[in-house]
């Protein structure tokens, strides 16, 4: 095993989702025969059949399915272990992985208090695969939907879900709304947009977007945007994430700063709660 290459993983993982061995080739920028030897030779190096092959089809065995996984995954480890790398070797930054519509007032506090390297913003629905893959260095992740398998988390608030909609919206005069109310909306997404909040709200304000955000976002409303509470959608518990075993400086000094500002609103809220 201590002789398989790299570019015969990139080979197999080519022809098993293409199950075509031109398309495959195409996809490569080679051509089909050598492709086909050094699936072949990849087979008997590893004493498998991965690929049951006919003069119609191309299909993966059992073994091949489960050996396919195993690629991928050692493909992007790989990818992944030279973007660190890059990183550690480079200038200092500090890459956020956020998602769309959450954590927006949290966030927003903490880039103004940070003294640090000034970060910058991924949006995307993957954030604990952005710090996995290089990507990202620390995440504003959903304790309840993401993989935390490997991450460092702390938790930092909660937010509850709302409808962001136009102000002379229908629904936007309810004191909630369902998810199947928002479903028979052509402006709605299941999923918001990866752009910043900003950009969503302009969307809804003109009428080509309905969102559901954290409500946090509150604070950052328009006139023209209203938000309604979600009835049938559950309270998020938001965590703040990263890998440890390749945190640098800037990444802890980054996690204590949210922290600090975490338990500030933390305690605000609670005192705020006893005066009511």
């Amino acid at each position: 095993m201590d002789q398989l290459e790299t570019r015969e993983l990139v080979y197999f993982v080519a022809v098993a989702e293409e199950l075509h061995f031109s398309r495959a080739a195409e996809r490569l920028g080679m051509a089909q025969p050598p492709l086909s030897r050094a699936v072949s030779r990849l087979e008997r190096r590893i004493g498998v059949r991965l690929l049951e092959r006919t003069s119609r089809r191309v299909e993966l065995t059992p073994a091949g399915a489960v050996f396919l996984d195993e690629c991928r995954r050692l493909l992007r480890g790989l990818d992944a272990a030279v973007q660190h790398t890059r990183r550690a070797a480079g200038p200092a930054r500090l890459v956020i992985a956020v998602r769309p519509g959450t954590g927006s007032g949290l966030l927003a506090q903490v880039l103004r208090s940070h003294d640090g390297v000034e970060p910058e913003l991924v949006f995307t629905d993957d954030q604990a695969d952005a710090l996995r893959d290089g990507t990202a260095d620390v995440a504003i992740l959903c304790m309840d939907s993401a993989d935390l398998t490997d991450l460092q988390t702390t938790e930092v608030a909660e937010e509850y879900p709302v409808a962001l909609l136009p102000h002379d919206h229908p629904l936007a005069r309810r004191a909630v709304v369902s998810t199947a109310d928002l479903r028979q909306e052509p402006a709605y997404l299941k999923r918001c947009p990866p752009i910043g909040l900003d950009e969503i709200v302009d969307r809804v304000a003109l009428g080509r977007l309905i969102a559901v955000v954290g409500s946090a976002a509150t604070d950052r409303l328009t006139r023209e945007v209203v938000a309604v509470p979600v009835a049938d959608l559950p309270a998020t518990t938001l965590a703040l994430g990263w890998l440890p075993k390749t945190a640098r400086p800037e990444v802890i000094a980054f996690a204590r700063t949210v922290q600090r500002i975490a338990a500030d609103r933390s305690g605000a809220q609670l005192l705020s709660e006893r005066a009511s």
